[in-house]
């Protein structure tokens, strides 16, 4: 920006800035380690088991140590889960493994 040809606009610095943070705000995916038994720890969970059943079955089956929260963090952010919980509140069923 040279002196003489152009003046400060500080809204347009203020835009520049703002969209630069937000840029360095998003978050990056990482892979976790339970992708790969996705399908699996979902039918699982479907068919009743708790998450410390299945960190048990990926520490003897898969060798993969993990804890009891982990897997439940894991299993929360999963939309396939969350579509089956909201079938089951709206037509008033028990998910299996649900206590309430």
């Amino acid at each position: 920006m040279s002196k003489g040809d152009e003046t400060f606009d500080a809204r347009a610095e203020v835009e520049r800035i703002r969209a630069r943070r937000a840029e360095a705000r998003r978050k990056l995916y990482r892979r976790s380690r339970l992708d790969r038994y996705r399908a699996e720890l979902v039918a699982m969970k479907r068919a009743g088991a708790s998450c410390a059943d299945l960190a048990e079955w990926l520490r003897v089956q898969h060798r993969c140590k993990v804890n009891r929260s982990t897997i439940d963090r894991y299993l929360k952010k999963l939309p396939e889960l969350h579509r089956a919980q909201a079938v089951a509140i709206e037509s008033g069923t028990p998910l299996p493994g649900d206590d309430r």
